[in-house]
């Protein structure tokens, strides 16, 4: 009798197990990557000193996005999951070689480039940052903003987020890191009849629907949104020059 009670509790127990660890799968625990944002990211800046005596913490959170299942998400939360992918392993990536550089493109080979390079495990899979944004975000998202949410860890990049993206505030997200980019003046401003915008727009123009300064029209706001308007469509572009320097 008493040993029955005991198979029954230990085989209640084991389905209580099996159901948390199913539901688990169904989201991602980015716990441990929100505190790291937090602290070691300030302002438009990282502070990769310190995120280096974090790495080990980093790398628990890596070994939790390699070992998810992306069948168990849709939607935003696939969306955030791969956003958030591109930038901790972008972090990882400058802390393999930090503080021995000062810019990310002093990663890689001769005729290799840090996105080309294969580093990032997922389910079993090796793949580049080029892959992440080229292969997944980009055309199977098909969201310009995406282009404000990944950083290349460059001060010319839109800042990264001292947050996790989560699926049920992507859009709010999306359009705060777009707005934010747009109406700072380092990033978007006009001289005479030039609108000086970010190579960003340039560099994927197609995303933009080969119209840049609908898009820019779109998020500004404030002296930006007033200078566009007295414009209207009689405004040049003119595509900045890329501060590659470490975000730090």
């Amino acid at each position: 009798m008493m040993n029955n009670f005991k198979y029954i509790i230990g085989l209640s127990l084991l389905f209580l197990f099996v159901a948390s660890h199913c539901m688990a799968m169904d989201t991602i625990d980015n716990q441990i990557y929100a505190s790291l944002l937090k602290k070691h990211v300030i302002g438009k800046r990282v502070n990769y000193d310190e995120f280096k005596k974090d790495e080990k913490l980093l790398d628990k959170y890596l070994a939790i996005l390699s070992q998810t299942d992306v069948k168990s998400l849709s939607g935003n939360d696939l969306f955030a999951f791969y956003i958030n992918v591109y930038n901790a392993f972008t972090i990882k990536l400058i802390l393999t070689k930090y503080p021995g550089i000062n810019s990310i493109k002093e990663i890689g080979g001769f005729f290799s480039n840090p996105w080309s390079k294969k580093f990032i495990l997922l389910r079993g899979r090796t793949v580049s940052l080029d892959h992440i944004e080229h292969d997944i975000l980009r055309p199977k998202f098909k969201d310009p903003r995406v282009h404000f949410a990944i950083n290349c860890a460059s001060k010319s990049c839109p800042p990264l987020l001292n947050e996790p993206y989560e699926g049920k505030t992507l859009e709010t997200q999306l359009d705060n890191q777009a707005k934010s980019f747009i109406n700072d003046k380092k990033n978007t401003f006009i001289k005479g009849d030039t609108l000086f915008i970010s190579k960003i727009f340039k560099w994927f123009k197609k995303d933009f629907s080969d119209n840049p300064l609908s898009f820019i029209k779109r998020y500004a706001s404030g002296e930006l949104k007033e200078e566009l308007n007295s414009h209207g469509e009689n405004i040049n572009l003119s595509y900045q020059t890329y501060d590659w320097s470490l975000n730090r």
